[in-house]
């Protein structure tokens, strides 16, 4: 691994999708928070909704009126890769990834330009690993997808959680989420993308576990755990078919510190047992009705992309989530909390990952990599200093 000198590029970091939802709050938090040194620019296929962007930018921060506007197109490649070679840190929100994302990642990877998605699919990051991870490697770029809830809060928190336990010990730990959030239509198409496409996903993830190499001497697992009543939580753990657990368990197989033998299960958090059966069905009927062309269009259609919750509607969100663990004889309970988990938390989470990348003393990686292996300790700091919280709750 011989990573590329980018020190000369025109920017630090470029946000592309900049005027979509997710995208616009990203931008208005690097405009309140980016250092002055911090060279951006903001990427999409529209300029003059990116000239509109920046206005509206320049009113958190006069300077930002002079932000560099780039134009780049997911259908043109070429567009992409000026984009990837411009810039030392790339950030996009442009999803569903699986229909939009892989140009830019490809760019990236041969540019040596450190990466950063959204995504919460599972099949696009293994898709991704199997045809750039080994280019990033060559390049030295660093490909982190899942850099918002999901699956930050979870890939951090358990870093957080087996940092406090003993070292070279098994460690079993349960993760319970809970939030009272909604959702945009970008996160129902990608979700939507990933519910329609079973067997095209169970095969990425075979070929991946086919080609990436498994830790020597060491077992983890994240396997799809049982209903339960957990007493620490005081709730019922519904199983959540979701990203997070891959992504932990890649950075547990990356890292010695989560010990020789390492179990994560992942849970929906619910009070009352009436509400979790509810949820289980309804998680069910949306999953057989994406399996459908016309439902799913249909479902689709009740949010379009771009549209989202009112700042009010996130202003009274929040998310919490508990990790219940043992090691070496301790039992131990932390949770990472914020506020809106899917926009307001998710802008806050690209955004300083992003400026991690681009301004922090990190460890020496490259390829595919999750925010705990890219960036760790350094990115819990910057996100506990923005607001979000981790901390013991018993011990």
């Amino acid at each position: 691994m011989r990573r590329q000198d980018t020190s000369g590029r025109a920017h630090d970091l470029v946000l592309y999708g900049a005027t979509g939802f997710a995208g616009a709050l990203t931008a208005e938090y690097l405009a309140r928070h980016a250092p002055k040194e911090c060279r951006w620019a903001l990427a999409g296929r529209n300029t003059a909704k990116l000239e509109r962007l920046r206005d509206r930018l320049s009113g958190i921060d006069p300077a930002c009126a002079d932000l560099p506007l780039l134009r780049a197109d997911s259908d043109d490649p070429d567009s992409l890769r000026a984009l990837a070679a411009g810039t030392r840190v790339l950030a996009t929100t442009v999803g569903p990834y699986l229909l939009h994302g892989e140009p830019l990642v490809a760019a990236c990877a041969a540019a040596g330009t450190d990466y950063l998605d959204l995504t919460g699919e599972p099949e696009f990051i293994d898709r991704m690993y199997l045809r750039h991870h080994a280019t990033a490697r060559t390049s030295g770029a660093r490909l982190v997808h899942a850099s918002g809830f999901d699956s930050v809060p979870h890939d951090l928190g358990v870093l957080y959680t087996v940092g406090l336990l003993p070292e070279d010990v098994p460690v079993r730990i349960d993760g319970f989420v809970r939030s009272n959030a909604t959702f945009s239509g970008g996160t129902l198409a990608s979700a939507l993308t990933v519910l329609s496409r079973p067997l095209p996903m169970a095969r990425a993830a075979r070929e991946r576990r086919k080609a990436e190499p498994r830790p020597v001497g060491r077992t983890v697992r994240a396997p799809f755990g049982p209903p339960l009543r957990s007493g620490a939580t005081r709730a019922w753990g519904v199983p959540l078919p979701t990203l997070d657990p891959q992504v932990i368990a890649r950075s547990a197989a990356a890292l010695d510190r989560y010990g020789p033998d390492f179990r994560y299960r992942h849970y929906a958090g619910v009070r009352h047992l009436p509400i979790a059966v509810g949820g289980v069905l309804g998680a069910g009927a949306v999953a057989a009705l994406a399996q459908v062309p016309p439902a799913r269009r249909w479902l689709a259609g009740r949010l379009e992309p771009g549209e989202g919750p009112s700042p009010e509607r996130r202003a009274r969100s929040w998310f919490a989530v508990r990790f219940v663990a043992t090691g070496g004889g301790r039992r131990l309970i932390t949770e990472v909390s914020g506020g809106d988990p899917g926009y307001d938390e998710t802008a806050k989470m690209l955004a300083e990952s992003a400026l991690c990348l681009a301004f922090d003393d990190l460890p020496d990686t490259a390829g595919q990599v999750t925010s705990a292996v890219a960036m760790g300790d350094a990115l819990t700091d910057r996100l506990q200093k923005a607001g979000i919280v981790f901390r013991v709750v018993r011990s």
